[in-house]
């Protein structure tokens, strides 16, 4: 029977929906180096290569997204469940002994993710408490035989394959 919407209860219940997890990275105003974690990734197109992802507007870093014209999307592999919990709190050196690459946009990358996604912001649309944020993808790469990060009723899992 449907209930009322609760937003603990809501947040179980989309807790259901296993999914990747991701660390989206950028440049700040000032070049600084921004990272968040983001299980709300998707694959939008095909032609043109397009991806979405959503981040919440009371983040610490959400201006500097909202400023920035390319983001990257690091595709987390199993084991790098530490980087996860690192970029998913709000404040803190995040970078702090983290090994990172740029390519054609300076984004920062995490040359060991599962998948990388180098993207120019393509469009940014209002999702109530969050922004989507959708990206044109100029520069990818992955590994093609490796497991992903899995993120399912609040805790990290291994794909069975």
């Amino acid at each position: 029977m449907p209930q009322p919407v609760d937003p603990l209860t809501f947040r179980s219940a989309l807790g259901t929906f296993a999914t990747g997890v991701t660390v989206i990275t950028t440049r700040g105003p000032k070049g600084e180096l921004i990272g968040n974690t983001a299980s709300s990734f998707n694959s939008v197109s095909l032609e043109p290569p397009l991806v979405l992802w959503s981040l919440s507007r009371t983040a610490y870093s959400f201006k500097s997204y909202l400023g920035a014209d390319h983001f990257a999307v690091n595709v987390l592999r199993e084991g790098q469940e530490e980087l996860s919990v690192r970029f998913g709190k709000s404040l803190g050196d995040k970078w702090q002994g983290i090994d990172y690459e740029t390519w054609e946009t300076g984004c920062p990358i995490l040359p060991n993710a599962l998948a990388i996604f180098e993207c120019r912001t393509a469009y940014t649309y209002q999702g109530g408490d969050h922004v989507i944020f959708v990206g044109e993808v100029i520069n990818f790469d992955h590994d093609p035989k490796g497991r992903p990060l899995v993120f399912w009723r609040g805790g990290y899992h291994r794909a069975a394959l």
